[in-house]
């Protein structure tokens, strides 16, 4: 599949595309990122034909935002998508709330329709923009609260303009299988569950999405890092990775290697598989990162090898 309509750029609506750029790791996820590799990151991303570019005010505390927006300061605004979220607002040190576009130090829980609108406004401020493409609710503690409250105000913000679709992301895959039966949202992120690894998102979540016409975009496919590198210190949801699970993911790294792939490229590939999801979003802090998961995304990859993954996997 591909991203839809409304997640392609506007000025170029029948160009599909499967695959975006997560910009979590330029906010200085787990390793400090220099403004130059930030800029670097971006600039691969456009060379390469990336267009799709996903961050949110938890990422940095706001950092990943402003980076973003600097790097795409020059690039007409039809010519990129756009996605952010709300749900949290970014603080200082001291827990208040930054002034409006600024950076902070945390992230704190809030789902009320004023904390979503601040916000937004925060967000476009930090981004340089005048609108975001697709704007997600970002972990939602409460699905009932959320569903009362926020939800409601994404579908105004969309009715008015300002968003171009709406949608959830977490990681868990119950709470979104509920906004997808509940909600009138186009698309959710699921985070690390459907993966080589991990395939909770096959069980009620695509089948879901799949009878409600919501898309579904596929992060974290790489399980935090256990994907990309099962022997240097590896992690798996954001923990270090337990020995059967580095096991598994060793013993699908050696399957890959015979055929000549790295683990890592079949990892990014593997949620394209699945019917009803449109594209996969993938991390980078450099550009040699970018250019190393484009690489990946054209190598052949035999049927083979998927059927001796899946089996290894689950």
């Amino acid at each position: 599949m591909a991203f839809r309509a409304a997640l392609r750029p506007v000025a170029a609506p029948d160009v599909e595309a499967t695959c975006g750029l997560g910009c979590a790791p330029i906010g200085n996820l787990y390793t400090a990122v220099a403004e130059e590799d930030a800029d670097a990151t971006i600039a691969a991303a456009l060379q390469h034909g990336i267009r799709f570019f996903d961050t949110a005010p938890h990422y940095g505390a706001g950092l990943s935002e402003r980076r973003l927006g600097r790097a795409l300061a020059g690039i007409p605004r039809d010519d990129v998508v756009i996605a952010t979220k709300v749900g949290r607002q970014v603080v200082d040190t001291g827990g208040d709330v930054v002034g409006m576009g600024h950076v902070g130090a945390d992230t704190v829980p809030d789902v009320s329709r004023d904390g979503v609108l601040r916000s937004l406004e925060s967000s476009l401020a930090r981004l340089g923009t005048d609108r975001i493409d697709l704007l997600y609710l970002h972990d939602p503690p409460d699905v009932d609260e959320a569903l009362r409250s926020t939800i409601p105000a994404l579908q105004g913000l969309k009715s008015e303009g300002v968003v171009r679709a709406i949608g959830v992301g977490m990681v868990w895959t119950d709470p979104l299988t509920r906004f997808v039966r509940e909600a009138a949202i186009d698309v959710v992120m699921e985070a690390g569950r459907l993966t080589l690894l991990d395939r909770r998102a096959d069980e009620t979540l695509l089948p879901a999405a799949l009878e409600g016409g919501v898309g579904v975009i596929a992060a974290g496919v790489l399980n935090s890092g256990v994907l990309a590198d099962p022997d240097s210190d590896p992690h798996f949801d954001y923990y270090p990775a337990s020995a059967p699970v580095v096991a598994r993911a060793r013993a699908m790294r050696d399957l890959c290697r015979a055929e000549g792939i790295e683990l890592r490229h079949a990892a990014a590939r593997y949620p394209l598989r699945r019917d009803g999801v449109e594209a996969v979003v993938l991390g980078a802090r450099t550009a040699a990162e970018v250019q190393d998961w484009v690489r990946g995304l054209a190598v052949p990859i035999p049927e083979t090898l998927w059927q001796r993954l899946d089996a290894g996997g689950g």
